[in-house]
């Protein structure tokens, strides 16, 4: 058909509707009480298609395109909701005597009758109100739980979705008889019910607040106002955890919870039973795992006990998924052990071959847990077991909507859906969307809905130069937002529930470069300085890797001139020569003044200091350390250096251990016990990436940080390896910054990236992908950190250049620079990326 001529004949359908709408009002008003006496076919042409199809069975011919009789119901359906408002009241009784048979329509098998009789339905129930919504209440929302006809759930919520946009603030005496069942539906086997029932009680969960002090409503049965005080009580634990019923665990878990742990599984208990699910964001080292333990091996023993008694099939027994970092699959199977040895645990991890060994076994075993990767890899597999619980340890790593593990993680199908994170949100608010999109797809509405409606006015509201409308709709956003999301967030802080926790001492610890450091730091900006500021301003993106790869080049003669001045480096004759006439090498120490600072922080701590050597006897407990220490770097490079250079030659005395990337993920579990119960072991060296999540190393209390991400969440995670439960000592954290340089600077942007975890909703970062070419250049200069950097001048800067890289606010077709590149410094993102041999070969001589 004819483009132009179809959008023709669709607009003279629309006047021809209008006009025929207009004209029926009219007559209402006309006529009054007397319309049906004096328009007697509008009562034929409404009634009788009612009562003829949805009468009794539907009518076998209704599918038949020559019949009409399925479009002459969809018609009246259409006609009394176009004209109830109209109606004079004595027309009203007319209605409510089809109310039962619309009613019917709405479980009809056909989505088009029952779509036509919920909006229909609505607009009666906005015009007959008590009677309307007496009879949604006694007979429409019933069959809402029928597991066995999907009609009869679609129906309802769909009448409820509609009912509240028709209503609008008239729904609010009402609201709390709809959220229950609501509630119910948004863990439907049906996606199409799922995600009206989300999206309906997006809406709903803004309202409650609303409905307290509304008055009951007129016409309402006795026994309906009685039920809704159930319903409040409901809504009220919903809304504060303090108030939810205590649940007593009918297992014996071999742990005595603290008391906000047995809050956190109470909470976790009404989330079960009401098919909810949510995200426990306690802080570091509360005893997230504990307490997912604790619900899981309970509903296994509920659900266990119920299908004995019952046969239900819908009770039969099921594993529980946890996906976790492949560092921690060892810890969930000792916590498992040590907690709830009565579970039977598989590991699926490893190399293919290894999985296929366990794959038969997974569906018979109580809980399994897998990795991140392992689960896109065999996502197929996973994607076809039922789960009962799906829990995401460490859950903000599904952050990133379009990466293929958020994408492999969304398909598994379970009855309950956890996530636990320290920090759910890391950068910037659009990460939430992404996990309540695994929690209840539609609940937060679609990516670009949310960006509008959230993201997009919260981001234009944090600028200096934004007028009081952009702030007051920015406070409003976030409060809507606070609204929809926080009956499905639990967060403690440590300071908040641990009275006994000894407190976290965080201290930089700053050293000087050394005079090979300087000159070949100059020698760098005079030779590089032009092309980079050249680069700087430049939108190509091989421009942008050059600019990376030139402060990788920099990081890592921060840590050492023997990490860059290698074969091939244009100055390393230059250079070998320089230092044999000073009869040093490239590997002195003296070059690298952090390893010297290192070696001297911990023998400041008493670790690597032989008392016999200073004439002491040596007794027993001189071979313990009076402190324990983790020594953190971002790349392994450096690691091999801080092991071999200061620990072997420097302190030989010093027991240690490593944790990196070259450890299987099933034997790091074994290093972190070791650890832990033998004292003899002074020092753990770890790099960020692994050893900075879920683990516990409660054995140390220093942490030193020889290397800093441009992310403090990293950081901070690593630092609470050993500030967390269990803990008897002041942990002391120490950071190794060299003075003046480009690390200096680093810990100035972490000023910009504030904890956004504890406020849900809080977008005030920044990275390298925000900042203005003179930031970014600022970074290859030594001396004092550019004020340009300070937080109290960050208002400064250019509008479209503040914005993060998700592009929220931010002049039309501009990007701020580097946008296209994530967070940076993960060290096998620039081994497989940024070549660093490649960048040398490209320095000038």
């Amino acid at each position: 058909m004819d483009p132009a001529l179809f959008e023709k004949q669709v607009q003279e359908a629309r006047i021809t509707r209008r006009g025929a709408k207009e004209a029926l009002e009219q007559l209402c008003q006309s006529f009054g009480s007397e319309l049906l006496e004096r328009l007697p076919i509008l009562r034929t042409l409404t009634e009788s298609p009612i009562q003829e199809v949805f009468g009794g069975e539907l009518p076998s011919s209704i599918t038949n395109p020559d019949d009409t009789l399925g479009q002459d119901a969809i018609d009246a359906l259409s006609t009394i909701r176009a004209l109830m408002p109209s109606f004079h009241p004595d027309i009203y009784s007319f209605v409510l005597n089809l109310l039962p048979l619309i009613a019917k329509a709405l479980q009809s098998r056909l989505s088009v009758l029952r779509y036509a009789a919920a909006k229909c339905f609505a607009t009666i129930s906005s015009v007959t109100t008590a009677q309307g919504m007496t009879m949604l209440v006694e007979k429409v929302l019933p069959p809402i739980t029928n597991a066995h006809d999907v009609r009869c759930r679609q129906g309802a919520t769909e009448c409820i979705y509609h009912l509240i946009h028709v209503m609008e603030d008239a729904i609010l005496p009402y609201v709390i008889f709809l959220i229950t069942p609501v509630l119910g539906r948004m863990s439907d086997a049906n996606s199409d019910v799922r995600l009206i029932a989300t999206t309906t009680f997006a809406t709903l969960v803004k309202l409650v607040p609303l409905e307290a002090g509304i008055p009951d409503p007129p016409g309402l049965p006795e026994e309906l106002l009685k039920g809704r005080d159930r319903e409040r009580k409901f809504v009220a634990q919903m809304l504060d955890v303090k108030k939810v019923e205590p649940f007593e665990i009918p297992v014996a878990i071999k742990a005595e919870l603290r008391s906000y742990q047995q809050d956190g599984v109470n909470w976790l208990a009404f989330l079960n039973r009401y098919n909810l699910h949510g995200i426990l964001c306690d802080d570091m080292g509360l005893g997230k795992t504990l307490q997912t333990l604790c619900i899981v091996a309970s509903d296994h023993h509920t659900r266990a006990e119920e299908f004995c008694k019952t046969q239900d099939p819908e009770k039969r027994r099921l594993p529980s998924l946890i996906v976790c970092p492949p560092t921690l699959s060892g810890h969930w199977k000792q916590e498992i052990r040590t907690y709830a040895p009565f579970l039977s645990a598989i590991a699926y991890v490893g190399p293919p071959t290894e999985r296929g060994r366990h794959r038969s076994g997974l569906a018979a075993a109580d809980v399994v847990i897998t990795s991140y990767d392992v689960c896109r890899n065999d996502v197929d597999f996973l994607a076809s077991l039922n789960w009962n619980y799906c829990v995401l340890d460490e859950g903000h790593l599904i952050k990133n909507p379009k990466a293929k593990t958020t994408q492999a993680v969304k398909r598994l199908a379970s009855n309950h859906r956890l996530i636990l994170s320290g920090t759910p949100i890391q950068n910037n608010v659009l990460e939430l969307w992404s996990l309540f999109d695994f929690l209840m797809p539609g609940f937060l509405g679609t990516e670009k809905v949310f960006h509008d409606r959230f993201a997009k006015p919260i981001a234009a509201s944090r600028f200096s130069k934004s007028s009081s409308k952009e702030q007051e709709a920015g406070a409003l956003a976030i409060e809507a937002l606070h609204k929809q999301v926080l009956p499905f967030l639990l967060r403690r802080l440590k300071e908040e529930v641990l009275n006994d926790l000894p407190p976290k001492i965080l201290q930089n610890y700053y050293c000087d470069l050394s005079d090979l450091q300087k000159k070949l730091f100059e020698d760098f900006r005079k030779k590089e300085g032009k092309t980079l500021a050249e680069q700087a301003t430049s939108g190509d993106k091989d421009a942008k890797q050059h600019i990376f790869q030139a402060l990788q080049y920099m990081r890592k003669l921060c840590n050492s001139p023997a990490m860059v001045m290698k074969e091939g480096h244009k100055q390393y004759d230059a250079i070998q020569k320089y230092l044999a006439r000073q009869n040093s090498n490239i590997r002195d120490i003296v070059h690298a003044p952090k390893l010297t600072a290192l070696r001297d922080l911990l023998v400041d701590c008493g670790i690597g200091v032989d008392n016999s050597e200073n004439g002491e006897i040596a007794v027993a407990t001189s071979a313990v350390s009076p402190h324990r220490a983790l020594i953190f770097c971002q790349m392994k490079e450096m690691l091999d250096m801080v092991q071999n250079e200061v620990l072997k030659k420097l302190l030989p005395s010093v027991q240690y251990m490593r944790l990196d990337g070259s450890v299987e993920a099933n034997k790091r579990q074994d290093i972190v016990n070791k650890f832990n119960s033998d004292p003899s072991y002074d020092v753990l060296l770890l790099t960020t990436s692994v050893g900075g999540l879920g683990l516990n190393l409660t054995g140390a209390d220093t942490v030193i940080f020889v290397e800093h991400d441009w992310n403090p969440q990293k950081d901070l995670q690593a630092m609470d390896r050993a500030h967390r439960i269990g803990q008897k000592k002041v942990v002391n954290v120490y950071r190794l910054i060299t003075r003046g340089t480009l690390e200096e600077k680093i810990l100035s942007l972490q000023r910009f990236k504030i904890d956004v975890a504890s406020t849900v909703v809080n977008q005030q970062n920044a990275g390298l992908g925000t900042m203005e070419t003179d930031q970014i250049l600022d970074l290859f200069n030594l001396g004092e950190t550019d004020s340009a950097l300070d937080l109290e001048k960050a208002d400064t800067a250019r509008e479209e250049d503040m914005v993060d890289a998700t592009g929220e606010v931010r002049e039309k077709g501009k990007k701020g620079f580097l946008d296209e590149l994530g967070e940076l410094w993960d060290e096998k993102q620039y081994e497989e990326e940024y070549d660093l041999d490649a960048f040398l070969a490209t320095m000038k001589s």
